[in-house]
This record gives structure tokens, sequence and C-alpha cells, in this order.
């Protein structure tokens, strides 16, 4: 039996990262230098759009959003204890299933662009699983639209929650998340570094998942988890399986400090996410990434309690680092939309999508002059590609 033709689609008349107008052909989900012989092409015009990589959300809770809901007045709080009631107040309030909500906001993180994020889901005697199985169920839905990595994240402690540790445990052996994480185990978690690293190590270990810890904590509560976390990833063969988030006494080094502590995660081969919360909290991505520490962008919460900004756009999210940075060079621009598209992909172990030929067909078409005019303009996502297939259109899945 003759097999039937391959198909092509042509990508006419786009401008890869700004440069001169070209084609763009892509064949099983790969860009190709060609047209291969006896293939049947679909034509897509690109009407002389950029064509730019699409983006990766390092690090997002679409479990605690309320981004498309009726607006919620926050209240003050202080400190995550405070936070962390508030989340359970929101969560009790809110009419629509955190599955339905989850899927409401990354979809409409995908329109922007995002092609891959992690997400990360609350595990607690307060939700139980629903979290988890919530946003599992909105990953299964965007299947080959957004890939997605799923960490069952103890918001409420390890230590200092009854349960936390035991719901956890039956996180890891669902089969629905990929990684375990972690906080603050010097500061929130009542002191309970040890057991805290304890029980998430252990567990990663066993049920061979990803480790994914916030940090919080400045100064040497930060520093010294940061330190253990480093000594057991290398003792237990975890290499590239660890990543910790926020890192703010990371944020606050400079010198000789920031390169010695960029030295020691390079060698664990541990990953970082920042999330462009301000200029003493954004990471120094550029010196770590010299170091070869690998570092991801990320949307953090999005409309939730904690925060009620965000829209899951990774690209305004790249304007915010620079914003925070206060860049104004071309090539530091490009560096922030770099973060947020190189960066991602290297920490979530996808191929970078470069536009060249072997590269995954990931790509959004817009409109604009150049790759730093779209960081500073923000200009609409026309078209969004993932593996070959146009997903969106005009801010809308197809």
């Amino acid at each position: 039996m003759t097999p039937p033709p391959r198909t092509a689609t042509l990508f006419h008349d786009v401008r890869p990262f700004g440069g001169p107008a070209g084609d763009l052909i892509a064949v099983d989900g790969l860009l190709v230098p060609e047209v291969p012989a006896g293939a049947v092409v679909e034509r897509v015009d690109g009407g002389g759009r950029l064509a730019l990589p699409t983006l990766v959300d390092a690090h997002i809770h679409p479990d605690k959003t309320s981004w498309g809901e009726p607006w919620r007045s926050r209240r003050p709080a202080e400190g995550i204890a405070e936070y962390v009631a508030g989340d359970v107040e929101l969560a009790r309030a809110l009419p629509t299933p955190v599955g339905e909500r989850a899927l409401r906001l990354m979809a409409h993180a995908a329109t922007r662009g995002t092609r891959a994020m992690r997400a990360h889901a609350d595990v607690a005697p307060a939700y139980g699983l629903a979290g988890i199985e919530g946003v599992a169920d909105a990953a299964a839905k965007l299947a080959g639209i957004v890939d997605v990595e799923l960490v069952a994240f103890p918001q409420h402690g390890v230590v200092r929650t009854p349960g936390a540790a035991e719901l956890l445990a039956e996180a890891a052996a669902s089969g629905l998340v990929t990684h375990i994480g972690g906080i603050d185990p010097a500061g929130f978690d009542a002191g309970g570094a040890d057991e805290q690293l304890d029980t998430v190590f252990a567990l990663a270990e066993r049920y061979g998942l990803g480790l994914d810890i916030h940090l919080h904590d400045r100064g040497e509560p930060g520093l010294a988890p940061l330190r253990d976390i480093a000594a057991r990833t290398r003792a237990l063969g975890l290499r590239g399986r660890v990543s910790v988030a926020h890192a703010f006494a990371v944020a606050g080094l400079s010198g000789r400090e920031l390169d010695e502590t960029a030295d020691l995660l390079a060698e664990a081969d541990i990953a970082l996410t920042t999330v462009a919360l301000s200029v003493t909290t954004i990471l120094p991505f550029r010196r770590l990434a010299e170091r070869g520490v690998r570092v991801g962008l990320g949307s953090d919460g999005v409309r939730d309690n904690w925060s009620p900004f965000g829209d899951a756009d990774m690209l305004h999210r790249a304007w915010l680092a620079a914003w925070a940075l206060d860049l104004r060079l071309d090539e530091e621009l490009e560096s922030c939309f770099r973060l947020a598209a190189d960066g991602g992909a290297a920490l979530l172990g996808l191929p970078a999508a470069d536009l060249r030929p072997g590269s995954p067909a990931d790509f959004m078409l817009v409109g604009g002059e150049c790759l730093a005019q779209v960081v500073v303009d923000l200009p609409a996502r026309d078209l969004v590609v993932r593996a070959g297939r146009v997903v969106a259109r005009d801010g809308r899945l197809v």
C-alpha cells in the first residue's frame, strides 16, 4: 500500500526575529530547509510579520486564579501565613471550579504565545488534591497546544501543617504530577529545614519526580537551605531535576558572593525561576547564565489573593523584567525575551525554538520592526503555531 504523501506547511513572507522576509516550512512538527519532494503543501500568508519563538512560563499558579471571575477586593496581609489564609477564603468564595478557572487561564496563555508551562497547584488539607486534579484536567484538554509540568506545591508548609506531608505523598503516587514542591524550610515552615527537605527529597527519589522549591527568605535564611538543597541534589544524583523558585536571597547578592553561589548551583545543575516582581527580587539572570545556571521566567500568581495583577502573557512578563531592571539597549531588551523563550525551555528540558531547520515549529507571528521593539510595544499575537499547526489566531484558539 502506498503511504499518503507528507504534508508541509509553508509560512510565507515572515521575518524571523525581524530579519529579511522569507519562508518557514514545517514538516512533522519541525522546521525544515525546503519542502520535501512530493509533499502536499499548505500555505499560510505571514503578511511580512515578525516570526518569534513561542514562550515558556516557568512558574505559574493556575489553581489560585480568579482571572475571568467577578472582581474580588483584596484585604491587607502581611507574611505568607496571612496570604495562605486568604487563599483558602478566595477558593471557597469563587463559584467556578478550579479546573475551569485553570483551563480558562491556561488557554488564554496559549493564545498569547505560551507553548509550555510549569504549573504549581496547592496541596493542603484545605483542598486535598482538588487543585492537582483540576490543573491536570485542564492540561489534558490543552494537549498539543500547551505542554504542562505539574508541581504538587505545599503552600501551607510541610512541617507546620498536619496532614500536608501525607497529601504530598498521595500526590506523588497519583501519576498526575511531574514535581514535588517545597517552601521556605528555614523560615515559614516552622524552622523545619531538615524535616521538610528530608520529606520532599525522599518523595522525589522514590517516585522519580523532579523538585521545585520556593525560597522567599532573604539573606542567610535563604542561602543556607540553598546550599543544603545543592548538597542533597549532588548526593542523591538528582542533577538537572531540581529547581528553586524566587531565590530572593540570590537576588540580593553581587560580585564574588554571587559568582560563588552561581558556581555552586551550576555544579549541581540546579535551575532557578524568577518572576520580575521588582528590582530587588528579580534574579541577575544574565550573570547567572554566564556562570552556567539555567534561569526561567514565570507569571507566578495571576489575579489571585496575593495580587490583583497578571494575565499570563509571557511577552508582557518579559516587558516587566526589562522595566524592573531599567533596561534600555536593544540587546538588553532582547535578553528579557530570551529569558522567557530559551531560559524557560532549558529549564523544562525542551529544545530551543530558535527558528532554524531542525528546531520545533513553535513560533508566533506579530507586527513590528524588530525584537526589541516587540518587547516594548507588546503587539497582538496574530498567529500562534505549535508543532507546525496554527493553534491560535487573533487572540482565540482555533
